[in-house]
């Protein structure tokens, strides 16, 4: 009797065959439909969000960038909804960081603003508060439901498709997107580095990437030597042979003349500036290279001369890598004079890397938030009243000729976070500010104890043995979007005054923060025999 034959059971092909086929094309669909998801958050930009006549270069940059990113996510998650919902949440981050940024400091997000993402997180009441408490809890919900459905819900793709279709399939996607981002880089114009021209030609996903490129084939050495040729340097220049003053300068923040903005402030909430002012040897209005915040960008036009412009990509920030290397500059250069130099800043002193950037800028000494009271303050920030006390010790201790920097904080932002003082309107105005003008009011008590500071800080001056020169500046205008919309304002200049105990002539002259600096040693330079 023959034996029965034993059933084994097959695959059918034809089982399998479609279910991979099925998970590759429903992979491509999601990466269709997350491409055209992404590109319409563009249109969510302010501003020229609704642009539409981009170069095709701009829309390659934008499609290769999504699919870099869409392939990685994918071979990490295997789950292709989950990484593309991963890429749109980040990308929609972006689209609310700049259009919160847009509308407090009227610039839009820039690629050198990614490096002040680890600041947000260590001082995050300078920057959440910008942002928006509803943008803030909208961005945790979609995180949160985006991580909630790709852990829990979606299948895993290698499951469907097995592994090898499954690795070509991101291989694929990542070379794609490479490919596609190189062809529109190599035609894409150069940026403009004017950030709102650029951002309505390129979109906000390509001028970021451009940016970037730019940083990188910038070279920094080149960058820093440009202070070897500034005015700064006195090399070869024959200082007279008498006693060098004592040299103060202050960067007051947010510091600038708020009668221009609204003519009902009390003409007396600047009294010690005004009297001061008609003393100075030079003051006038002040061209800096910021508004509403971006401090570094006028603090480095101050201490090394060079404008703005010539900064090529690093201009929007230039602590963030040409500053780590030695520069001449208004430090270095009183230091070699015989000047002790010394940085006053109560805040920490990793903020923006000055701890980095000051030595290098030829400072002796940095005094940080560590050598103040963290009691003394007016608002959330230490008191300009204490920045001045500290600024008198150091000025009674010193035997040589001292050159002081301080950079203060009282009146740092955001100032909708503060309250109006009963009796502050009375006391600021001459007449009943606007509805919405709290910021303004919260402004202007702090400001009238900056013209304090300034009144005291002459005072000081004065009663020393060694003569004084002091430099006074505002950084750049405090952000109060409300108040300049409702006013159309639009008007970045800050005030400015070089006062010397020993003159009087004043003398009024717009400038730009790179020209303080050289009159500060020319000053020196031609100063006569007391």
């Amino acid at each position: 009797m023959r034996p029965s034959a034993i059933a084994i059971p097959m695959p059918e092909p034809m089982s399998v065959l479609p279910s991979a086929a099925a998970g590759i094309w429903e992979t491509l669909a999601i990466w269709l439909v997350g491409s055209v998801l992404s590109l319409a958050l563009e249109l969510l930009i302010k501003p020229h969000g609704g642009r539409t006549t981009r170069t095709p270069a701009a829309w390659l940059i934008h499609l290769g960038l999504w699919s870099m990113a869409f392939g990685p996510l994918l071979l990490l998650t295997q789950r292709p909804i989950f990484a593309a919902m991963l890429v749109l949440v980040a990308a929609l981050l972006v689209v609310l960081v700049n259009n919160a940024k847009f509308h407090a400091l009227r610039e839009p997000f820039l690629f050198s603003d990614f490096g002040l993402f680890s600041q947000a997180i260590r001082h995050p009441r300078l920057y959440l508060p910008f942002f928006g408490l509803g943008k803030a809890l909208l961005a945790a919900t979609t995180i949160g439901s985006s991580a909630l459905f790709g852990l829990s819900v979606e299948s895993a793709l290698p499951e469907s498709v097995g592994w090898g279709a499954f690795l070509a399939l991101s291989a694929g996607m990542t070379a794609m997107g490479t490919t596609t981002l190189w062809v529109g880089t190599h035609l894409a114009p150069a940026p403009s580095l004017d950030p709102m021209r650029d951002l309505s030609d390129l979109g906000l996903t390509a001028s970021l990437w451009l940016y970037w490129r730019l940083e990188r084939k910038t070279p920094c050495v080149e960058v820093a030597q440009l202070g070897d040729r500034r005015p700064t340097n006195g090399r070869g220049h024959e200082y007279p042979a008498v006693q060098l003053p004592h040299i103060v300068a202050v960067q007051s923040e947010s510091f600038f003349d708020v009668r221009r903005l609204l003519d009902t402030v009390h003409p007396r909430i600047l009294e010690h500036f005004d009297r001061i002012r008609t003393e100075a040897q030079l003051q006038g209005t002040l061209r800096v290279p910021a508004w509403g915040a971006n401090t570094m960008r006028t603090e480095f036009g101050f201490l090394t001369a060079i404008a703005s412009a010539e900064l090529g990509v690093h201009r929007f920030n230039p602590y963030r890598r040409i500053a780590r290397l030695p520069m001449d500059s208004l430090a270095s250069e009183l230091r070699s004079l015989g000047y002790h130099t010394v940085c006053i800043h109560p805040h920490p002193a990793d903020f923006f890397g000055r701890d980095r950037v000051f030595p290098q800028l030829g400072f002796d000494t940095f005094i940080d938030i560590d050598g103040f009271d963290r009691r003394d303050t007016c608002g959330p920030y230490i008191c300009d009243a204490a920045v001045t006390r500290k600024i008198e010790e150091q000025l009674e201790a010193s035997e040589q000729p001292l050159f002081v920097f301080a950079i203060t904080m009282e009146n740092h932002g955001p100032l909708h976070l503060e309250r109006v003082n009963e009796g502050d309107e009375p006391r600021y105005y001459t007449a009943p500010p606007p509805a919405g003008f709290n910021d303004l009011t919260v402004y202007l008590r702090h400001l009238a104890n900056a013209d304090r500071m300034l009144g005291n800080l002459t005072d000081a001056l004065r009663k020393l043995s060694r003569d004084g020169l002091l430099c006074w500046f505002g950084d750049h205008v405090p952000s109060l979007p409300q108040v300049y919309a409702s006013r159309n304002f639009d008007d970045s200049r800050t005030d400015y005054l070089i006062w010397r105990t020993d003159e009087k002539n004043s003398q009024h002259k717009e400038l730009a923060i790179e020209q303080l600096a050289p009159i500060l040693l020319e000053s020196l330079q031609h100063r006569p025999p007391s």
